[in-house]
């Protein structure tokens, strides 16, 4: 289904759902896109969605979408939206069903040239030490005596468990922590969900890389983020707090649609269900929703060890030796308590970013300290087959965005579409010719995965590069793909 009603162009990276577009809405949306992007937007019916969002009482600014839009649960997929800390709603939709799905980036002082050789060594090392897929079960005896304190304690927990090192918790949004977060409000078939996938990748399109810096954009962010040269080996993992996270979105989902019931508020989108922030149903979500956070962030601490133990074990060498650091972690669906600037004063808002990156500008006291002088890493990935981006946030962000960005390269095509239009040989030819080593867990996860499955990720950058949202650092490109 296409998108049929108004889209009034701002500039060359905005186009504009004006408020009078359908009754409800509460301000105007805007869609971050170029005249390309914009016809591939239209495509689907997500535009809708954006203006729906606008519906939501509370909202404060602007409805936004980044480019990489695509139809989602109640939200767009590339959705932002700030609500009120008084008088907004808090919204389920608007963060997704895998909270804190996200992203975090290790460097190394390897080279292409020492590892391109081992790459097919190396991703079967991970793909035996990293549990994946649709099934997959991690440290099941430690979750299981343990739960509650990872729900709790997020990263915190795994480091103080083995599962890395300690300074990878301040180069992690939150420190990896989200101290709101309150166990009492997660249910038990939620915890028993997570306790087997504790310290899994999952499936569809969450992955590990091994990439290449192929150029650097920005000498000065880049050395900062500890990116040297291009053909340095940098790391990627995507994934976030897999069943956990779903059951915890799913049982506050049937919570807020009983709310709005009783409530008798009219929404255009029962997937909007929501509540006042300051609600008991509000309240105990926004706990249970950081508790899938810290969750995540566990998770990919976990990941993060085993990769580190897997090129110990491939190149005989200590990771401490092979500098192999975090950058960055950072998620992109959440929801988030931050003190913004808008309509001319400071005020507390809760801002949902689903399928979008918060992008902090330099001098936030947000962004570590080791990041102060130039901003908060941003990191974008794209299809296994293009290469991930690294950008950096802008004051421009903050101003307009929330201090929000896009993603990743948003999906053009369904992953049914996906299985019917591709092979696994073509794809794995595919990648094969771009020097790509690729091994996944099922064969229709790689299917999902299509490279043409996906918007191009080069078009994505250019539009929130040329709106403003963010700078370009370095872009990044796979030599080995690990699937779920």
């Amino acid at each position: 289904m296409s998108w049929n009603g108004p889209l009034e162009k701002v500039d060359d990276f905005r186009w504009k759902i004006p408020r009078s577009y359908k009754e409800g809405m509460n301000c105007d949306a805007v869609i971050f896109a170029d005249e390309k992007m914009i016809k591939t937007i239209a495509s689907d019916n997500s535009p809708e969605q954006a203006a729906n969002v606008a519906c939501l009482p509370g909202i404060v600014g602007r409805s936004m979408a980044m480019p990489d839009i695509h139809w989602g649960y109640g939200f767009p997929i590339g959705g932002v939206a700030a609500m009120d800390a008084d008088d907004g709603v808090i919204s389920p939709g608007g963060i997704g069903f895998d909270i804190n799905c996200g992203v975090r980036l290790i460097t190394t002082n390897l080279r292409t040239a020492d590892v391109a050789p081992h790459i097919k060594d190396l991703i079967d090392i991970m793909f035996h030490n990293v549990p994946a897929g649709v099934g997959s079960r991690g440290v099941v005896d430690v979750a299981a005596n343990q739960i509650d304190h990872i729900l709790e304690d997020g990263a915190e927990w795994a480091v103080k468990n083995g599962y890395g090192w300690s300074e990878d918790l301040v180069r992690t949004e939150e420190n990896g922590r989200m101290k709101n977060a309150d166990v009492s409000k997660v249910s038990s078939k939620a915890k028993q969900r997570g306790v087997p996938q504790v310290g899994s990748l999952g499936s569809g399109n969450h992955f590990l890389e091994v990439d290449r810096v192929d150029k650097i954009f920005d000498p000065v962010a880049a050395k900062a983020f500890g990116i040297v040269e291009e053909g340095q080996v940098t790391v990627s993992i995507h994934c976030g707090s897999r069943g956990c996270g779903h059951q915890i979105a799913t049982d506050y989902l049937q919570v807020m649609e009983m709310a709005v019931k009783n409530s008798g508020l009219r929404l255009p989108d029962r997937q909007l269900a929501c509540t006042p922030v300051h609600s008991r149903e509000g309240e105990d979500y926004y706990a249970a929703m950081a508790c899938g956070a810290n969750y995540a962030w566990a998770n990919r601490q976990m990941i993060m060890h085993w990769v580190r133990q897997s090129f110990e074990k491939v190149f005989s060498r200590s990771a401490e030796d092979m500098e192999m650091e975090l950058v960055y972690d950072v998620a992109h669906n959440i929801a988030k308590v931050e003190d913004h600037e808008s309509d001319g004063r400071r005020r507390k808002v809760y801002v949902h970013r689903k399928g979008a990156t918060r992008a902090f500008p330099a001098d936030h006291p947000e962004v570590p300290m080791k990041y102060r002088s130039v901003g908060q890493p941003v990191l974008i990935p794209g299809d296994m087959g293009a290469g991930s981006y690294v950008l950096v946030g802008t004051d421009k962000a903050m101003k307009e965005s929330f201090g929000s960005t896009c993603h990743g390269a948003g999906r053009i095509m369904s992953r049914e579409a996906a299985i019917r239009n591709y092979s696994v040989k073509s794809i794995t030819n595919e990648m094969e010719g771009k020097g790509i080593y690729l091994k996944g867990s099922t064969k229709d996860g790689i299917q999902e995965e299509a490279p043409g499955a996906y918007k191009d990720i080069d078009d994505v950058i250019r539009v929130v590069v040329g709106a403003g949202l963010s700078r370009p650092v370095a872009k990044i490109t796979p030599i080995g793909v690990m699937k779920g």
